[in-house]
């Protein structure tokens, strides 16, 4: 049996140490010279691209896995396969979804995972690969590739809103066909999380809504300064 997950440990720490390195290094290959943008975004969607096969491989070896760690229908499994087509394509609703789901939701994944096997369990290895590929993808596009929300401010946090709803619909029957438990929509997750302080099944779920929102606000007041020579 693989070792347990122990949140806030040793383990943890280093992991969300080496991902941040590794995110400032790809940004930083990208902003250097058109030969690193090159090669930090074909890095970039080839893991994000791959993050759910390494997943789904990952499990194997973890007995009784269960259909949520098989069927890529989390909403970080989504957003990874979304940012590895928003690096490659610059469609402006991927690089959205993967801008404000990233860096709205992904980020409280890495700060309290659902999962509950620790290292050196490669779940454990391809859970942070994944999710770290994700955030890096949500500030690569902006940093890097020069991707901005659509004018008027409030159309792009908005339709990333719309969309994540969608998705916490299609969970809900997804879960109640299947017995899962994607998006966290029929409960909370074991391990510690931000959705303990958001109250009770079903009012989490609406206390997530309107954080969701905020969020997603703030995330586009960085855009909002207009650009050098504009009225």
């Amino acid at each position: 049996m693989p070792p347990p997950f122990h949140p806030f440990s040793r383990e943890h720490g280093i992991a969300i140490l080496i991902g941040a390195v590794a995110i400032f290094a790809m940004i930083f290959a990208g902003k250097r010279s058109e030969q690193g943008r090159l090669l930090s975004t074909g890095l970039l969607a080839f893991l994000n691209l791959m993050a759910y096969p390494m997943c789904q491989l990952a499990w194997f070896e973890v007995p009784n896995a269960g259909l949520e760690n098989i069927v890529p229908f989390h909403l970080c499994d989504l957003a990874a396969i979304l940012a590895g087509f928003a690096l490659l394509t610059r469609r402006q609703v991927l690089c959205e979804l993967t801008f404000y789901w990233g860096l709205a939701g992904t980020i409280q994944g890495l700060l309290t995972p659902a999962i509950q096997v620790g290292y050196p369990a490669w779940p454990f290895v391809t859970f942070f690969v994944m999710h770290f590929s994700i955030v890096a993808a949500a500030l690569y596009l902006p940093i890097v590739d020069g991707w901005r929300p659509e004018r008027p401010w409030w159309r792009s946090p908005w339709r990333a809103f719309l969309w994540v709803n969608a998705y916490i619909l299609c969970a809900m029957a997804l879960n109640a066909m299947l017995g899962t438990n994607f998006g966290f929509a029929a409960h909370k997750p074991v391990n510690p999380s931000l959705l303990d302080h958001l109250g009770p099944w079903p009012w989490y779920l609406l206390s997530l809504e309107l954080l969701a929102l905020v969020l997603c606000g703030l995330l586009t007041l960085p855009f909002l300064r207009k650009p050098r020579g504009g009225k």
